[in-house]
């Protein structure tokens, strides 16, 4: 019976060491949700993308391939390696936030237009789930159940740009924006969902997921329905006036 139960909780057990090679899948789906807009323009010679562009594109890139370097040294013993690259990531996080600054800026073009204010809230959404998820796993680097969920939600944020872009391009014809983003976001949810159940049966850290599923839910929500306050407008209008790109 005892030994039943043990194998019971092994089979729910999400297995963090594994996961670097979960997040290679990342990196497909990054390729095939921006090959039309970005990758393909380097092969078609069409390529005349800002520096901002190319600047995010790495920063994006490097957290990444962090994702998948971290559990596969941790699984081969490579403790050293890990708390070095853990540390450049002091750096790396920084960056990674000015880089969607910095674009998201470049694109606004100093316009201040209707509904500024709102359709910021899919750019705050990554930064602050992002965000508190890295202080998460910092404040709890000594925690392996914590610590590990916290940078695997810091991943799944990166899901969200990359598929909507390709339920966008290759599912949904372009006059359906909608159902192609609700579409997106409700895949999301179902991986979240996914995550939770297979954590049901674990005592430490399934807090998490439903910490990031809220917070999703929380930024659609202002997204969707145009949300917005005079303080939080009047700050998107300070922002794009900002001559910072």
């Amino acid at each position: 019976m005892k030994e039943s139960i043990i194998k019971n909780n092994r089979q729910t057990k999400i297995r963090f060491e594994k996961s670097g090679y979960y997040f290679i899948g990342l990196v497909v789906m990054v390729i095939l949700g921006f090959w039309p807009s970005y990758f393909s323009k380097f092969f078609n010679g069409t390529a005349n993308f800002s520096f901002y562009f190319h600047f995010h594109a790495l920063m994006m890139s490097l957290w990444i391939l962090a994702l998948i370097i971290q559990p596969i040294l941790i699984r081969k013993k490579k403790l050293s390696i890990h708390r070095l690259i853990g540390k450049l990531s002091h750096v790396l996080m920084p960056l990674l936030f000015t880089s969607v600054i910095l674009l998201k800026h470049y694109q606004i073009g100093g316009q201040v237009t209707e509904g500024l204010g709102a359709s910021l809230w899919l750019q705050l959404k990554d930064l602050v789930i992002i965000g508190i998820m890295y202080g998460i796993a910092i404040k709890y680097r000594h925690n392996i159940q914590i610590h590990a969920r916290a940078m695997i939600a810091t991943g799944i944020v990166f899901i969200e740009p990359a598929l909507a872009r390709f339920v966008i391009g290759s599912v949904f014809p372009d006059e359906y924006m909608l159902p192609a983003f609700l579409t997106t976001i409700g895949l999301v949810y179902a991986l979240l969902i996914a995550l939770m159940i297979m954590e049901r049966k674990q005592k430490s850290g399934r807090w998490i997921f439903p910490l990031v599923l809220i917070l999703y839910i929380i930024f659609h929500n202002l997204y969707l329905f145009k949300i917005s306050a005079p303080a939080w407008d009047a700050f998107a209008k300070w922002l794009a006036e900002l001559p910072i790109t």
